[in-house]
């Protein structure tokens, strides 16, 4: 009898553990997830390795994001003129830009002090130090509230010193340089002006095909790679690296601030670490590649490749002092930018500049 009480005591037990299951089943609520949000990033760059930067960051963004966020990257021109990017994010027409500040140095003098400024014995390293711990953002983002421009940005990729570029000879002093046209952009134009050039700002892809009509004398874009890229060496054999003209850049990633702002904060995170990622990226990748192309034209190629000279660069800090002096008397934000620069620089340079050792002494010990 006890046995049959317990047996019913279980089959009873197990009925109604089965409904309370089936009937958890039906009233549980479904779990729906989000759309994922797609994002349209156009890029300044149609081909070469700054295309290949910018799809590298895209990754980084799209593998950590998941099915939760996607940015599509689009080459130079596919929306918008390369002129238009910023205008077309900040409106909406594109959801992100991948580009330099110097583009859109025309808005303000001010954006090229965020990567082609003036050189205070720093790298790009380290006004990209300026800029995460030394007020940068936080001055850029003020120079957007100014500017009226509904945008959010994250700088990544510090570039070596720019090359002062291809010439039809080889330059030994500075008064060489005057009267020839010559073409770069930013803040570099006002500088070379000053020291007598005649400045032409132009996209990279029109560069040596100015350079080969004659439309320009010299030329500069960033790197032996992208250098190589568009047969600089086709139109000239002297090379000269080195120069403080554009002597520390980055890239741009810049967003629709509506649009940023609608993301959840991990997104948020993941567009921002993502561009910090990047740099480590770039610079290991970009500096090999630089330094193999640079061979190839001086070995392959029959580039003259030069150091340019001392006086030529002194001539240059020569410059650059008149261009920062007259701007930041026209302007008190400028004034403003630069002073905080030169408090970091100061600081974290005085430190590099005892401590670092000379390299190349000990590059010389082992390789002549």
């Amino acid at each position: 009898m006890k046995e049959t009480t317990n047996r019913r005591k279980f089959l009873k037990g197990s009925a109604l553990a089965a409904t309370a299951t089936a009937a958890g089943t039906i009233a549980a609520p479904s779990i729906v997830k989000a759309a994922p949000v797609t994002m349209k990033m156009q890029a300044a760059w149609g081909g070469g390795i700054f295309l290949e930067n910018a799809q590298s960051y895209v990754k980084r963004v799209n593998d950590m994001a998941g099915d939760a966020l996607q940015i599509e990257l689009l080459p130079v021109d596919s929306v918008v003129k390369t002129s238009q990017m910023q205008d077309a994010v900040h409106r909406g027409v594109l959801d992100a830009a991948h580009y330099v500040p110097a583009y859109w140095y025309s808005k303000s003098p001010v954006a090229s002090l965020f990567g082609t400024g003036p050189c205070f014995g720093w790298s790009s390293q380290e006004v990209l130090g300026w800029i995460h711990y030394g007020g940068g953002q936080e001055l850029f983002d003020e120079l957007m509230g100014k500017l009226g421009l509904n945008l959010v940005s994250f700088f990544n990729s510090p570039m070596p010193a720019q090359p002062l570029g291809w010439f039809k000879e080889e330059i030994k002093d500075a008064e060489q340089m005057k009267g020839l046209k010559y073409r770069t952009v930013g803040l570099a134009a006002d500088v070379l002006l000053e020291m007598g050039m005649s400045v032409v700002q132009l996209p990279g892809g029109e560069i040596q095909p100015a350079m080969k009509s004659g439309l320009i004398d010299a030329a500069e874009f960033n790197n032996p790679t992208s250098d190589r890229d568009f047969g600089m060496q086709d139109v000239s054999k002297h090379y000269h690296l080195a120069s403080f003209h554009q002597s520390q850049e980055f890239f741009e990633c810049t967003f629709n601030k509506e649009k940023y702002d609608a993301l959840p904060a991990e997104l948020q995170a993941i567009l921002k670490y993502a561009s910090e990622a990047e740099n480590s990226n770039f610079y290991w990748n970009n500096t090999r590649r630089y330094a193999d192309d640079l061979v190839t034209l001086r070995d392959e190629q029959e580039v003259n490749v030069y150091r340019t000279p001392d006086s030529v660069m002194a001539a240059q800090l020569a410059a650059w002092d008149k261009v920062v002096e007259r701007m930041s008397g026209e302007d008190e934000f400028f004034a403003k930018v630069i002073d905080s620069q030169k408090v970091y620089a100061e600081s974290v340079m005085n430190y590099l500049n005892l401590n670092q050792p000379d390299y190349k002494l000990a590059y010389a010990h082992y390789f002549g």
